[in-house]
């Protein structure tokens, strides 16, 4: 038995078609203790899972010299927005290789926009 067969998913419309190699921003709600907050995370999606319930996609920035990663529900509320800033042409579905790469050899070609 599956979690989507006893809870109804319903995608989150705030976010739009995603790849990997896309640059996004997306704009998280955090919720520190009684206050809420909005906080921004700009990055490469090296990986999007898909089915159902679990789907999720990872997003990795470097940060002060630091690689960082961070992994997004897609049918969370607390994701508020996703925008995409800069579609990437690759030709893999996960982009793990990024990990490994800086500077020049981790940049990923500009695609043009994609229909829906």
């Amino acid at each position: 038995m599956s979690v989507s067969s006893l809870v109804e998913v319903k995608p989150n419309p705030k976010i739009p078609a995603l790849a990997p190699g896309d640059t996004v921003k997306v704009s998280n709600k955090v919720v520190e203790g009684d206050k809420e907050r909005t906080q921004l995370f700009q990055g490469v999606v090296i990986k999007v899972r898909r089915g159902g319930a679990g789907a999720n996609f990872t997003v990795r920035r470097i940060a002060y010299g630091v690689g960082v990663e961070r992994t997004f529900p897609l049918y969370s509320p607390y994701v508020e927005k996703v925008e995409i800033v800069r579609y990437g042409k690759v030709r893999r579905a996960k982009l793990y290789y990024l990990r490994g790469r800086s500077g020049r050899a981790a940049r990923i070609k500009e695609a043009k926009p994609r229909q829906g």
